[in-house]
């Protein structure tokens, strides 16, 4: 029995040997090297931009809202302020368009320069929602002569023409003058009925029936 047993081992080995391999696994293979990813290649070209796109369609407007309180300097307005800040605005806008413009206090003296008739002086002023010219002080009185230009030294004051309505000591709206500055012998006393006022290059003021000759027109406001 044994000897079989040994012949058979026997036998195996040959044949192991004559297919030259064995079944028996190998002791393990020495480690590879490493592998090279390679460099990394330069980037490619933006490619061409695409066609715009199709143009978007407005929404329809929404409802008015209601009306909103006015502010001014970070507070509301009331409706009494509001129309005399637009009051304000509006005297502006008079001011930058005027040839002739002098402040003193919160007076504004304003011509463009215009000579006419005193009733046309009366109206020219109305009609812009001024009155013609009307000092108040000697300050007033001697800012409006320095208007005159080198040949015409005459200018309509808006004093009443009527004298039996205050002896021309009254304005068109019969409000008692509270400073006048009448030359000599003024206002005439020949003068019976009508006469219009006129402000001098000398600042002086005399009375005259003339009231068609052409002086220059100074609003105020």
């Amino acid at each position: 029995m044994y000897s079989m047993r040994m012949f058979l081992l026997f036998c195996v080995l040959c044949l192991m040997s004559s297919t030259g391999y064995s079944q028996l696994p190998g002791p393990p293979g020495p480690k590879g090297d490493p592998v090279n990813d390679g460099q990394h290649g330069a980037a490619g070209q933006l490619g061409p931009a695409g066609s715009p796109g199709r143009p978007r369609i407005p929404g329809l407007s929404g409802p008015a809202g209601p009306p909103g309180s006015a502010i001014f300097c970070g507070r509301g307005v009331s409706g009494q302020e509001l129309e005399t800040l637009k009051n304000s605005l509006a005297k502006l806008e008079l001011v930058v368009n005027y040839d002739f413009v002098r402040r003193v206090g919160q007076k504004y003296f304003v011509s463009y320069k215009k000579r006419e008739s005193f009733s046309r002086a009366v109206e020219f002023c109305s009609q812009r929602g001024l009155e013609l010219a009307l000092p108040q002080n000697e300050e007033e009185n001697n800012i409006l002569s320095q208007f005159f230009g080198d040949v015409y030294k005459t200018a309509w004051i808006n004093v009443n023409t009527n004298k039996a309505e205050g002896n021309f000591e009254a304005d068109m709206k019969n409000r008692p003058l509270t400073f006048t500055k009448w030359g000599e012998g003024q206002p005439d006393k020949s003068i019976q009925y009508t006469g219009c006022t006129m402000l001098s290059e000398n600042a002086f003021w005399r009375v005259t029936q003339e009231c068609f000759l052409n002086a220059y027109i100074i609003c105020q406001m």
